[in-house]
């Protein structure tokens, strides 16, 4: 079968303890990561194949990242060796990628400095599925946005289907353009839009109840996120898929549901209360690898998202930035649930 290709910039993430632990134990554990290389790995452990496009330097340690990831039965033979740096960046253990206290490390990286034309679109799409990518990349610079565009449309052109997730990163959106001004342009080539009704106000400007915490209702939310799939399939007709999820803090735990909208209808996941986590990080790419995996299976709609769901809800409990669940262990998941 013809693989998912993911595009993205491939991130090494440092871990530190909190309260400086760090320094005296002289220690600080270091995942691969990056969001669309979390769901390559997690449709690799779910045997869909796979291929990964990045950029990183011509050196010793990116070889040590393709053999571990050609070992993980990721394709990398896309890889662009060019540039002289990986990007960085730090995140204390147990917070996510919205906590203040990120730290990126990424400019110059291989991957921000590509230009359009670096990258033969045409030849690497050629054997291709399904094309993913993420809000992340066109945040970085004009230049990343040009490439991911370029890509957009020679797939189009192809037919594959194309997937985003709306990721919002605030703090990387710094050269002089705001989302709304770039994402829709990319959005429009896109067969499946994923992310949350926050995510799709910021980065397509779609309305958004500010009062919507205060309702404090499960039921305002989905009414909420039908309104959010409408606009979104009326302003980009060749969407056919809109998925949205709602992860809200509560003690030291989670409490999570996702919905899938198509054309006609809206399926919701089942609910889970999760009283304690492992790692935020990756949840949200485990969900959209669900989503992929079960339209890649041509599953049904209820199945999808309540398997995107339980892959999401099973990421928490591991740490690092991507996911060894097997097909087996999500299903487990939902069982046990029940």
């Amino acid at each position: 079968m013809k693989p998912v290709f993911c595009f993205g910039e491939l991130l090494l993430r440092m871990s530190p303890l909190p309260a400086a632990q760090w320094i005296y134990d002289a220690c600080m554990p270091v995942y691969i990561g990056g969001a669309e290389l979390n769901v390559a790995n997690a449709l690799a452990c779910w045997k869909v194949p796979v291929e990964y496009c990045t950029a990183l330097p011509n050196n010793a340690l990116s070889d040590d990242i393709c053999n571990v990831l050609t070992l993980s039965n990721i394709d990398v033979s896309s890889i662009h060796f060019s540039g002289n740096r990986i990007g960085i960046y730090y995140l204390t253990q147990g917070t996510d990628l919205k906590h203040a206290g990120v730290i990126y490390d990424r400019a110059h990286s291989s991957f921000s400095e590509l230009l359009p034309g670096m990258i033969d679109w045409d030849n690497v799409l050629d054997n291709a599925n399904w094309f993913h990518f993420s809000a992340i990349s066109p945040a970085l610079n004009e230049n990343i946005a040009a490439v991911c565009k370029e890509a957009l449309i020679t797939a189009a052109k192809k037919g594959i289907t194309i997937s985003v997730d709306l990721n919002y990163r605030a703090r990387l959106w710094q050269y002089g353009k705001q989302p709304v001004e770039v994402m829709p342009a990319l959005v429009e080539h896109c067969d499946m839009i994923m992310g949350n009704i926050w995510s799709a106000n910021a980065l397509l400007g779609v309305p958004v109840d500010a009062t919507i915490h205060a309702k404090q209702s499960k039921e305002s939310y989905l009414e909420h996120a039908i309104d959010t799939a409408h606009y979104v399939m009326q302003h980009y007709p060749k969407c056919k898929w809109v998925a949205q999820t709602f992860r809200f803090d509560r003690d030291n735990g989670i409490h999570y549901y996702a919905a899938l909208n198509d054309k006609v209808q809206q399926y919701v996941s089942k609910e889970y209360s999760i009283k304690s986590i492992q790692d935020k990080v990756g949840s949200g790419d485990c969900f959209m690898a669900g989503l992929i995996y079960g339209l890649y299976n041509q599953y049904a709609p209820q199945h999808i998202v309540d398997y995107a769901a339980a892959a999401a809800v099973g990421k928490m409990n591991e740490i690092g930035d991507a996911t060894k669940q097997t097909v087996a262990m999500v299903n487990q998941i939902i069982t046990t649930h029940e």
